[in-house]
């Protein structure tokens, strides 16, 4: 009996171990989850890891560069014999080994400027990860309140398909009591037969935006994605002005600054490019040794002995001036022109986009909190309409079409409040996220 209950209690722990440690999904949890797993996020982070190494490149160019070498010869025929500086026909073996330094000092703020280019590049690196965060971000609120909103659409098509076959089953009853003729019947199976094709194409349409959102957010299709719908219209309601939204939004706005970093390591690039019109001074030191040997010749000097008295040191100092290599030089400084030039039209265009793009937001959110009043009044209206109208069918003052008219209109008015409280939500936060508010929440 022992030995049952401790396999019982081992197969409940596996059970709950493999069981999914996430059951019901915010919104917030869904964009999370999309920003860790999207593949563009981990893309944009490989080029990030190419910005840092390339500013760690930059920084390496202040090091003196440390050289050492080792080479070795045979000459056949006539040569030089290094020991009697005579030529000679023997058949000599050469071992040269060199150890050397050398440093720039001055090559026209060239390292200077590419390192400060490649610091920005990295921060503009940083932005653009960011900014590909916030896009797929999002993309999953929206499609998540799409999903969301098929949902409730699913709930009241639900909804309307039992009130029509309660109306079929009161219909045909009143049909066995002479109030209602054949006709009547037929209509609300109509209806119902019409309703019920509708909770098909609805089950469809939701079934089309949870996989859309699966796919956005690189979701595993094995496993359940429940949606939490609570506490999802809730949203605090912003009261701002296009103009003051505009200013706060440039001041973080990824794309903004990424295309401001972009600008500014562009005319970091400009500036290398004319710092390589200047002379270039560098400093070096070395030393260097070597060993000879005559192959058929025996008593030359030991290994050790050569090393040590062909030891030399050297110091130099050199000064290169650029005077005609082609035009090289003059090709690359109209193309870091052209990319200064290109970088400030680019960051030109995203503040503009970034202001379209608030007030067409702050635009749709007025609009939407009126259709949002608006709405509830009109369900009200129509509950009220179609109470009415079914009472009037009861007592056999209304036909079923009538009946049915008014079950669809506040059908539509239902779902048109419920399209608008979502995209009110949307909206808020959308507007909160341009005020500075992170958009999700971790």
């Amino acid at each position: 009996m022992k030995r049952r209950k401790r396999l019982l209690f081992m197969a409940w722990t596996l059970l709950s171990a493999a069981a999914p440690a996430q059951s019901v999904w915010t919104v917030d949890q869904c964009m999370q989850y999309a920003v860790e797993h999207s593949r563009k996020v981990r893309t944009g982070k490989l080029g990030l890891a190419d910005y840092e190494a390339e500013r760690m490149r930059a920084a390496g160019a202040f090091l003196p560069s440390l050289r050492a070498s080792v080479s070795g010869q045979v000459n056949f025929g006539r040569a030089i014999d290094p020991e009697t500086n005579t030529y000679t026909t023997v058949s000599t073996f050469y071992n040269n080994y060199g150890v050397s330094a050398s440093l720039p000092v001055f090559d026209g703020l060239q390292r200077y400027n590419a390192l400060h280019a490649a610091r920005a590049s990295v921060l503009m690196g940083r932005q653009g990860v960011l900014a590909q965060k916030e896009l797929v971000a999002q993309q999953v609120l929206r499609q998540y309140v799409d999903a969301v909103y098929q949902m409730g659409a699913l709930r009241l098509a639900r909804q309307k398909r039992e009130e029509s076959k309660a109306l079929l089953v009161q219909s045909r009853a009143m049909v066995e009591v002479g109030l209602r003729s054949e006709a009547d019947t037929a209509q609300m199976r109509a209806t119902y037969a019409a309703d019920d094709c509708e909770v098909t194409r609805q089950e469809g349409l939701l079934s089309n935006a949870l996989l859309a959102l699966r796919t956005t957010m690189n979701f595993p299709v094995d496993e359940p994605l429940v949606l939490d719908t609570a506490a999802l219209p809730s949203s605090p309601p912003v009261v701002c002005y296009a103009g003051e939204l505009y200013e706060q939004a440039c001041a973080w706005n990824p794309s903004v600054l990424m295309a401001g970093y972009s600008l500014k390591a562009a005319c970091l690039g400009l500036r290398s490019a004319r710092g390589a019109f200047f002379p270039s001074i560098s400093l070096g030191a070395g030393i260097s040794t070597s060993y000879f040997r005559q192959v058929d010749v025996r008593g030359a000097s030991g290994f050790g002995s050569q090393f040590r008295n062909n030891l030399g040191e050297y110091v130099y100092a050199s000064v290169s001036i650029p005077l005609f290599n082609s035009l090289g030089l003059f090709a690359n400084l109209r193309r870091q022109r052209n990319n200064v030039e290109r970088a400030r039209e680019t960051l030109a265009q995203k503040r503009d986009d970034l202001r379209v793009l608030v007030e067409q937001t702050a635009s749709d959110h007025r609009n939407s909190c009126m259709e949002m009043r608006k709405a509830a009044a009109r369900v009200e209206a129509d509950s009220v309409a179609s109470c009415l109208t079914r009472q009037k069918y009861e007592e056999g003052l209304a036909s079923a079409i009538d009946v049915q008219t008014a079950a669809v209109t506040l059908l539509q008015s239902r779902a048109l409040l419920l399209q608008s409280r979502l995209q009110n939500y949307y909206l808020t936060r959308i507007l909160n996220y341009y005020k500075g508010m992170p958009l999700w929440t971790e």
